[in-house]
């Protein structure tokens, strides 16, 4: 069981690697395609834009196939786009291969969470779970400065790079991960808002999911032009963006490590609720901090503070209704990649119209504050009994390998 749980961690650290790869290397691409400031967040939000689109048909179809042939075919179309990306001869020839990318994705990272309880025994797969969250933070922690790094030699390394280790791992993915099969597979064009259903009737899944939408949109704002801010107040290159950036990946990092352990210390509302009223204060204040020192160490309390926030939410969200989790992954997947692609363009707006990343802090805060408020609500933090699903025909459960 052991060599499942390090697929699935490589699997997010890569598709985590690649999310957040354009951010540190913003100024570059910039610089190497001639765009304006204002229009260079198309290049993070283009691949969040494919991944939020096709996250919400990816979902209710992998419900009904096979996961690992799903994940192969996602990957494979991951690391080929990504590859393409390091190719790319102008602004718009990057956002069609970001956006593919993004695309491959969404069809890659719902197999992961969904495939879980389907291969690991009862009593791991909380643990595995936390193990492939840990991988995007470690994502951001070690993948994105490396990818800084690599950025010195080429602004195109970083991405053939994570391409090519990515074709290696859908190799990997085949051979070692066993078929997971649906006991039915329903066909047909109403499959997909069939699946939806007990999640649009239920009050409780439409307030987890606003609250979700915003606490993505307030991360995500923030992060999409820190590479820039950081380039224009304190003079820093790519490299050394980089280094400043793997501070966040680790905050997040520790955050996911230590975060059943605050729960069980404080309970899932009071550490939203103190985790979130934090980060909204040092969101305000930070961009008005003139030691890079300073910004750094909040840097690494906003995001350990949300490495401990994420995985409560999203346990609060796929426990709404086991039986249709890889349609509830893929929502998310969708809430967040969209919430991020409004954020890119936010960020732009705010950062050049008005104000600066003052604006983009007050903003963060502001929707972070709306989002404990949407959670508090829902009552998605308790834990209750699960929605119902009266479409059990949809129950997509799948068969756990012997």
């Amino acid at each position: 069981m052991r060599k499942f749980t390090m697929l699935f961690f490589i699997v997010m650290f890569m598709i985590g690697t690649d999310t957040f790869l354009i951010s540190p290397l913003l100024p570059t691409l910039q610089h190497e395609f001639g765009v304006s400031t204002d229009i260079a967040g198309w290049m993070l939000g283009a691949y969040t834009l494919g991944s939020s689109i096709f996250a919400l048909i990816a979902g209710p179809l992998s419900d009904g196939w096979n996961r690992r042939t799903v994940m192969v075919c996602g990957l494979l179309g991951f690391s080929i786009s990504t590859i393409l990306c390091g190719f790319a001869d102008s602004f718009w020839t990057m956002c069609l291969f970001r956006f593919l990318a993004g695309v491959s994705a969404a069809f890659t990272a719902p197999q992961v969470w969904a495939s879980i309880p389907a291969v690991m025994p009862p009593a791991a797969i909380s643990r595995t779970m936390g193990i492939a969250f840990s991988g995007l933070a470690t994502a951001q922690a070690l993948g994105v400065p490396i990818g800084s790094w690599l950025a010195a030699a080429h602004w195109s390394v970083p991405f053939w790079t994570v391409g090519g280790v990515s074709l290696l791992l859908c190799i990997g993915v085949f051979y070692m991960l066993p078929d997971i099969k649906p006991r039915t597979a329903p066909s047909g064009p109403t499959v997909i808002l069939r699946r939806y259903a007990p999640l649009i009737r239920s009050g409780k899944a439409r307030g987890g999911f606003f609250a979700y939408l915003l606490l993505h949109l307030g991360s995500g704002t923030a992060i999409a032009f820190t590479g820039r801010w950081l380039a224009d107040k304190f003079e820093l290159h790519v490299g050394q963006i980089g280094n400043v950036m793997m501070f966040l990946g680790f905050g997040t990092l520790l955050g996911s490590l230590v975060s059943a352990y605050v729960v069980r210390m404080l309970g899932a509302i009071r550490a939203v609720t103190t985790g979130m009223l934090l980060v909204v204060v040092l969101y305000a204040v930070m961009p008005h901090i003139a030691s890079l020192s300073v910004v750094t160490a909040s840097y690494l309390v906003i995001f350990a503070t949300l490495g401990i926030i994420f995985p409560i939410a999203m346990e609060g969200l796929t426990s709404l209704n086991a039986s249709i989790r890889g349609t509830i992954s893929s929502l998310a997947n969708a809430t967040m990649n969209g919430a991020n692609t409004i954020g890119a363009w936010a960020a732009s707006l705010l950062y050049v119209q008005l104000g600066g990343f003052s604006s983009i802090g007050y903003f963060a805060g502001i929707c972070l504050a709306l989002s404990l408020a949407a959670f508090l609500l829902s009552g998605v933090l308790r834990r209750e009994a699960s929605i119902p699903n009266n479409e059990k025909v949809l129950s997509g459960q799948e068969v756990r390998p012997s």
